[in-house]
């Protein structure tokens, strides 16, 4: 398995997005590439998480329709 990596676009419900590899803050009157290394550090380490939740979700979600077809009477 592969480790998860942020992905281009915007952060979860925030007005920061990806854009090349890098950060920019994303509002109404444009935008503005984020240049503090201290908070793209923290947008990088949300960014890796959010991944890895999503891709744990993922994984459960296989893992469950995997036995639901092992098991078509339901029961585990």
């Amino acid at each position: 398995m592969s480790a998860p990596t942020p992905q281009q676009g915007r952060l979860a419900h925030a007005p920061v997005v990806l854009r090349g590899g890098r950060w920019w803050l994303d509002g109404e009157a444009g935008s503005l590439p984020a240049s503090d290394p201290a908070f793209t550090a923290v947008l990088d380490d949300f960014a890796l998480s959010m991944a890895a939740a999503d891709q744990a979700v993922a994984n459960l979600l296989i893992r469950q329709d995997k036995a639901s077809c092992a098991d078509p009477g339901g029961r585990w």
